[in-house]
């Protein structure tokens, strides 16, 4: 599987995936028009080992809906990344096995070097 889940909107979106310049191997998908679906967000949360490390706290929703107040477990985190593509960390890259969450510089450079 090699997918890159980003929001199109996003100029950081953009840049990273410039700078990334994925192969036409790759599925680019705009999580604002398709969201994430359940059993690829399982597969992921296998990989990482918990929903919330998938989870953007910095989502303008997180404090608008009180989230931030709540002490959220992970069938919380789950359920908000499938309800809104506000709360899954962008970009989310998969490249077989390897899986890269979010826009940290590390994160981008070491994407690039194993895709």
């Amino acid at each position: 599987m090699k997918r890159i889940y980003h929001l199109s909107s996003c100029s950081t979106n953009q840049r990273i995936l410039k700078e990334l310049a994925p192969s036409a191997e790759f599925e680019l998908i705009d999580i604002k028009q398709h969201n994430i679906d359940p059993q690829t967000l399982d597969w992921l949360k296998e990989k990482v080992g918990s929903y919330e490390a998938l989870f953007s706290k910095k989502a303008m929703k997180y404090r608008s809906l009180g989230l931030d107040k709540m002490n959220l477990t992970e069938a919380d985190f789950r359920k908000y990344i499938l309800e809104e593509y506000t709360f899954l960390k962008r970009p989310f890259i998969i490249s077989g096995e390897n899986v890269f969450i979010g826009n940290a510089k590390n994160t981008i450079t070491e994407a690039k070097a194993k895709i």
